[in-house]
């Protein structure tokens, strides 16, 4: 029995929705202007509030229906409009937002090896989590996972194309931060570690 054996299975349908995913459509995306150069993979972290696991707040922010008055962190926070393509809670659970063939708001002001807003050819994946919070066994599986899935339908996106946000957005992203075993998901994946 492979390491990969006791992941979870992901696949995704012709409209760019994972079967396997707790479907949540946000209205905070768009259409891409070139649909076929899907080529990067972006890793975040994300927790609301900050540092807190479990709540409905992550929904409520995609969704753009975030209660400003739920706690004093979201009265800064609660008119951005963002998503991300996918999130994937702390005991592997895989939520959708957007479809991966669709433009997710997730990346902001970015670029990538020469290439401006890369919300225009990346997926955005988010794990519930904190830059210095050990992220779950059952989240790099997951991710492992769609990861394969997310390949084998845009295989532009290589192990090279697999990067944080931090690496997008340097300076002004930390996550997934220092607690993400990079090594650890490309061993999952099969993958050399450089």
């Amino acid at each position: 029995m492979t390491q990969l054996a006791s992941q979870p299975c992901f696949s995704i349908d012709a409209a760019g929705w994972c079967l396997q995913a707790r479907r949540v459509p946000s209205p905070h995306h768009n259409e891409r202007a070139a649909p076929d150069d899907i080529s990067l993979l972006v890793v975040h972290g994300i927790s609301l509030p900050p540092g807190e696991f479990g709540g409905p707040f992550i929904d409520d922010l995609f969704m753009g229906r975030l209660d400003p008055d739920a706690h004093p962190y979201f009265a800064g926070i609660h008119q951005l409009r963002v998503s991300a393509h996918c999130l994937i809670r702390r005991d592997g659970e895989l939520v959708q937002y957007v479809p991966f063939g669709a433009r997710a708001w997730h990346a902001g002001v970015s670029s990538w090896q020469g290439r401006e807003a890369c919300n225009d050819f990346s997926i955005g994946i988010e794990l519930e989590g904190t830059d210095e919070t050990p992220y779950t066994e059952a989240q790099y599986r997951a991710l492992a996972s769609l990861t394969r899935a997310i390949s084998g339908r845009y295989p532009a996106i290589t192990h090279e194309k697999i990067v944080g946000h931090c690496d997008i957005a340097p300076g002004r992203k930390t996550d997934p931060g220092a607690s993400f075993q990079w090594d650890h998901l490309r061993q999952l994946l099969n993958l050399e570690s450089k």
